[in-house]
């Protein structure tokens, strides 16, 4: 199975974050979280610390399935300001690769590298107008192509439900919600 990366920057949404990782985790994806600064232990916008498995420089990408971005602020902005995770992304994107985001990522990020253009997205309410080209629905998760977006941090179980319907299929995600008692459709 190929590996999955979460990446985090300082002042991430905690919830946006753990979340994620935590479902995606139970549904027997291998998701690492990555640092996007020099040190492993980062902290998120309302004062947690996580020790991610690795630094950026350390990751080995070759593996890749899923980039997966929280939000948060300014976490939102730090992940867009680090060159090398931009990069990754462009590239992943025209291979093909899956790409996930939430709250102001989807906007900030994969709207400030044109990813988002002529796509459906969703973003946290009055990031819009950062990314211009893209088309908004009021949904609170949208799955457009190999991106998947969610709204904010109450949309953060659903987000990881919808990722991980997208890569191990709607019985899995079924399942590991089952198992959260979360009954709902995720999309």
């Amino acid at each position: 199975m190929k590996s999955s990366y979460l990446f985090l920057a300082p002042g991430f949404e905690e919830v946006e974050a753990l979340t994620p990782v935590d479902v995606m985790r139970r549904a027997g994806i291998d998701v690492k979280t990555v640092s996007v600064t020099a040190s492993r232990d980062v902290e998120g916008a309302h004062g947690v610390t996580v020790k991610a498995d690795m630094t950026f420089d350390e990751a080995d990408f070759s593996d890749c399935d899923w980039l997966v971005l929280p939000g948060g602020m300014p976490g939102a902005t730090n992940l867009y300001e680090c060159k090398p995770l931009c990069s990754l992304l462009l590239k992943h994107n025209a291979e093909g690769g899956h790409i996930a985001a939430i709250c102001a990522s989807p906007a900030v990020v994969l709207g400030g590298l044109g990813l988002l253009d002529g796509k459906e997205a969703t973003c946290y309410p009055g990031f819009e107008s950062v990314a211009p080209k893209s088309i908004f629905p009021d949904r609170k998760v949208v799955v457009s192509g190999n991106i998947v977006t969610a709204n904010g941090p109450s949309s953060a179980l659903v987000f990881a439900l919808a990722i991980v319907a997208e890569a191990m299929g709607d019985s899995v995600a079924k399942q590991v919600g089952e198992g959260m008692l979360f009954y709902e459709k995720y999309l």
